[in-house]
């Protein structure tokens, strides 16, 4: 089930879920809107390796925007903070952002419950487009969780990705043992 706005905000009143920063503008009628934040990076290498670490550089997107090209993958990351504690959280791209062209991620449009973090974006286009700090992004999306929780993301031991930062993250496959 997915949560309505009234849901939402009951979740935020108790704690539940946290938006920073929150704008009652951005509560739709089951989702809240979230923006691109002002850190995009990009891999150094051409040629990943899922088995080691790949440093990415970065840039802050100037207030004229920065074009991103085709055949790139640009790592960026929400304005808002979140957390969310009694609920999975899905992160879908803007509709108006895919009629650009632009995906907000690759693979990972699922949060865990438990996770308490910006959100790092996937972004690729298919032609190149100027984006900039502070547009409408994507929507968080809320689903109801059925059960008690075991596993908290936010204090698993093996999660990879709990420290809190305002940047772009990138991939740590590289920590995994296969």
């Amino acid at each position: 089930m997915i949560f309505s706005d009234k849901k939402i905000l009951t979740s935020i009143d108790n704690g539940k879920i946290v938006i920073e920063p929150f704008s009652r503008e951005c509560l739709g009628t089951n989702s809240y809107d979230v923006h691109l934040g002002k850190y995009l990076a990009m891999y150094k290498g051409r040629v990943l390796d899922a088995k080691k670490h790949n440093d990415i550089e970065e840039v802050i997107i100037p207030e004229e925007g920065y074009i991103i090209a085709p055949g790139v993958l640009y790592l960026g990351v929400t304005q808002e903070y979140t957390e969310t504690h009694n609920s999975v959280p899905f992160l879908e791209g803007k509709s108006s952002v895919g009629r650009l062209g632009i995906d907000i991620h690759a693979t990972a449009g699922k949060g865990d419950v438990g996770f308490c973090n910006h959100w790092t974006l996937e972004i690729s286009c298919v032609q190149p487009v100027r984006i900039y700090a502070g547009m409408p992004i994507g929507q968080l999306i809320y689903f109801a969780v059925e059960g008690d929780i075991e596993n908290y993301y936010n204090k698993k031991k093996s999660a990879k990705y709990n420290k809190r930062t305002d940047r772009p993250v990138e991939s740590m496959m590289w920590k995994n043992k296969f």
